[in-house]
């Protein structure tokens, strides 16, 4: 399988997940056939015994036996009919990301991370349908969605990326481990709160009396040893009694405290059993990169590894709710069942919860760190950046959009940093402008995410991106799309104020005000950026500012051109040096019809 390419190698793990599901699917009608044929058998035995007495009653036993063996059968192809189907979703999932725009809408969206006031979010489309989230996530649970989410807001140190890289190089090319990682997390999506888990985990502990698990012991062991004592008739019944009275006391003590523990871990332990899942095949792989042996480290307890933790608290609940036992109550109340397998609970809870964040995280973190990879693996040729720390620079070869399909972007070299700071992009409408610059901010967030990015070469320094290109006004807040847009440029020049190597991507620059306030005000931003030290580019259609390279060392012209073909407006996409010459405003307005 590693010697063919991703989409050979989806189609062929495709087939097979469509050849298991029509598998599951002709026995799961078989079953229920034959759960029908034993519904009706059972029907014409009780008329011919209850009815005529012509056979006995116990043939009923027959069909009951039967039809008890085909629903455990039934189960377990159910449950792997839904696994297939799980199966064949993902794969198709994964083709549509290698297709033109297949993918778009098909994905999680991270629509609970966006934040309208982020200094660049909304601007790159980080988030929402068609967004890079989308296209990069391949995270089953909450906590992989966080850690992915976070990574694409955040500029993380240089050490950490560089780990992160290693990790995403290794699981690459571990297609199998990726798939079963997301298979098995579909189930733990919707029933798995990390948060919740963790928050349960390091609650404060249930206070019992000291001795408390030592006293119950003393009582269990008096209980069974007088009422054994009773039955071989060494004594009467009188010493039992007198420590039963003893439990009841005791048991009053403790109450409130068993109750409590027994009310709180339902939840909790359902929860943890699915992670247990995840964490044992996670636990059963062996890794080379040192971030991903830390991770499998993180997930170990004193020499046990988390799901054999997790197992032991299963055991223990499962001897708690036993005590529920209608025919087992009697022999567990005077052995005081209920309240030593709580505090037993409760002691493992006290012992490993604190760690209970530490494996959701983990787990988190694997996720994130397999979309990556899934990005890598289908990426053939993204490479991963040269990350340096003389700055700020961004220096790209054969640059392209990652959310557009390869086979339709238009790549171009970019540099800016050094002697060059600030490129000045001119061009007619639809030209290529923004797309130019969201490709430039998404590279960068790849970057820094620890992914390989959509270009032939990249170096790049540690950069605190701050974009305005999709300002829009707020009834609800009063607020004007001019406002929303200064309030937004404030943020950039205070990122640049704060002395933290800045790369802004400004698009029509203060287009909602007058020519004359929005010449002043955009050359003295972008003057003001530069000295400060921040790198970046403006797209304009006001040639006026364009005349800033002549007056602000380190500013150059670049633009794109387009052309009028068979009445069409015709684009290369691609840059060029100087200031472009030409409007295609009019043309555009004439081929909508209007009369210009």
């Amino acid at each position: 399988m590693s010697s063919v390419g991703p989409s050979e190698q989806y189609n062929l793990r495709l087939e097979y997940w469509q050849r298991e599901r029509a598998l599951a699917e002709r026995r799961f009608r078989m079953l229920g056939n034959l759960r029908l044929l034993t519904g009706i058998a059972a029907v014409a035995i009780a008329g011919a015994a209850l009815g005529p007495g012509w056979i006995s009653a116990w043939w009923l036993m027959a069909p009951v036996v039967v039809f008890a063996g085909l629903a455990l059968v039934f189960d377990r192809v159910d449950r792997g009919r839904a696994g297939a189907a799980r199966g064949v979703a993902y794969y198709e999932h994964a083709l549509g990301r290698l297709t033109q725009h297949q993918w778009v809408g098909h994905g999680s969206q991270g629509e609970r991370f966006r934040d309208p006031k982020h200094v660049y979010a909304d601007d790159l489309d980080l988030f929402g349908r068609g967004s890079l989230f989308e296209l990069l996530s391949t995270a089953r649970t909450g906590a992989g969605e966080s850690t992915l989410a976070g990574w694409l807001v955040a500029l993380s140190r240089r050490d950490e990326v560089a780990a992160r890289q290693e990790a995403v190089k290794e699981l690459r090319t571990r297609a199998v481990l990726r798939e079963e990682l997301a298979l098995m997390g579909e189930d733990i999506r919707a029933a798995v709160d990390a948060k919740v888990l963790a928050q349960w985990g390091e609650r404060a502990p249930v206070k019992f009396f000291g001795g408390a698990r030592v006293v119950a012991l003393g009582l269990a062991g008096a209980a069974v040893a007088t009422f054994g004592l009773f039955l071989a008739h060494v004594v009467t019944l009188v010493p039992f009694l007198f420590v039963v009275l003893a439990e009841i006391a005791y048991y009053m003590a403790v109450r409130d405290g068993v109750r409590h523990i027994v009310a709180g871990v339902g939840t909790p332990a359902h929860e943890l059993q699915l992670l247990m899942l995840l964490l044992e095949r996670l636990e059963r792989e062996s890794f080379e990169s040192p971030r991903l042996k830390e991770l499998k480290l993180a997930l170990e307890t004193e020499g046990k590894t988390a799901s054999q933790q997790i197992r032991r608290l299963g055991r223990l609940i499962e001897l708690l709710d036993s005590a529920r036992n209608q025919f087992f109550g009697p022999v567990a109340a005077p052995v005081l069942w209920m309240p030593q397998f709580a505090m037993a609970v409760e002691g493992w809870r006290q012992h490993c919860g604190s760690r209970i964040g530490k494996w959701t995280a983990a787990i988190g973190e694997f996720e994130a760190l397999c979309s990556l990879a899934s990005f890598a693996f289908e990426r053939a040729d993204a490479v991963f950046p040269e990350l340096v720390d003389e700055g700020p620079l961004f220096e790209a070869t054969g640059m392209q959009h990652p959310l557009i399909a390869r086979e339709s972007a238009v790549a171009n070299d970019v540099a800016i940093g050094g002697a060059t700071r600030l490129w000045i992009v001119s061009g007619s409408n639809m030209s290529g402008k923004s797309t130019l610059m969201r490709a430039i901010g998404l590279n960068a967030v790849l970057a820094w995410a620890g992914a390989p990015v959509a270009c032939a070469r990249l170096r790049i320094s540690p950069l605190h991106i701050g974009a305005s290109m999709r300002a829009n006004d707020s009834v609800i807040d009063n607020k004007s799309r001019f406002y929303a847009e200064i309030e937004r440029l404030r943020d950039i020049v205070n990122l640049a104020r704060a002395g933290l190597p800045t790369l802004f991507l400004l698009d029509e620059l203060l287009s909602g005000t007058n020519s004359h306030d929005r010449r002043i005000g955009a050359e003295s931003l972008v003057r003001g950026l530069v000295e400060r030290g921040a790198i970046g580019l403006v797209t304009t259609h006001d040639l006026a500012l364009a005349r800033i390279v002549d007056t602000l060392e380190g500013a150059i012209n670049v633009h794109f051109e387009d052309h009028l073909e068979g009445g069409e407006m015709r684009f290369d996409y691609r840059l060029r040096e100087g200031v472009v010459t030409r409007s295609n405003a009019l043309e555009l307005m004439r081929a909508v019809g209007l009369d210009v």
